[in-house]
């Protein structure tokens, strides 16, 4: 295919990300009276470890890696719309919330319980990261709706290793961000919650045609 086909594919997603990213660091930065601390009782319950900031890393690779898949899958450009629709679906309601209602944890622990690599990389990302607007996960939302993309794929049906691998990552990257102490469990669960609706808009009409089809040929058997 031409390259002007994949730019055309593409331009969307690039501006869109300029203007997430604009966002993003205009709420990072703008001054709040106070921001709505998001802190259970189950989250402390579950330990720090430093361990999972490999799986939480991994993540841009994920989603930069899976969104690039789908954009070259050439025999089916639904599948690739659906996916950074239900990302932009999931990023834009994450930066209204944002916006509406200031949100902040302390969940980050004062001491690291144990001195290595890994926790010299927690510290950095502590640094370069604010414990703010943190609700819904986009760490959360962004990995499920790639699982959710590969996982209902047309042309990933017989790599099953992949899709096993692929939901695997997706549960360590979930897990992470509660054992690095960068979410709360309630942003975890809502991003679920905004997953299962953004499958709802984009997956659902196409399954429900897919199952119309399976019994129109089971008429005719």
């Amino acid at each position: 295919m031409k390259i002007s086909y994949y730019i055309k594919r593409l331009l969307p997603v690039l501006l869109y990300g300029v203007f997430y990213l604009v966002c993003f660091f205009y709420l990072e930065q703008r001054h709040v009276r106070s921001h709505y601390i998001i802190h259970t009782g189950i989250d402390e319950l579950i330990p720090f470890c430093e361990y999972f900031i490999i799986p939480y890393l991994l993540w841009f690779f994920y989603i930069f890696l899976t969104v690039a898949y789908f954009l070259f899958q050439k025999n089916d450009s639904r599948e690739y719309y659906r996916l950074i629709l239900s990302l932009g679906l999931g990023m834009t309601v994450f930066l209204l919330v944002s916006w509406i209602f200031p949100n902040g944890q302390d969940l980050r622990p004062l001491q690291f319980p144990r001195d290595n690599v890994f926790t010299d990389m927690v510290r950095i990302l502590y640094r370069g990261d604010t414990p703010t607007n943190i609700f819904p996960s986009i760490h959360v939302f962004n990995s499920t709706a790639c699982c959710i993309a590969v996982c209902t794929s047309e042309h990933l049906k017989k790599h099953r290793a992949v899709r096993f691998g692929i939901i695997a990552l997706t549960v360590l990257i979930i897990l992470s961000t509660m054992f690095l102490k960068q979410h709360s469990i309630l942003d975890v669960i809502c991003a679920l919650a905004l997953n299962y609706g953004a499958y709802a808009l984009f997956y659902r009409p196409h399954f429900e045609s897919y199952r119309a089809k399976a019994v129109e040929k089971k008429r005719f058997l």
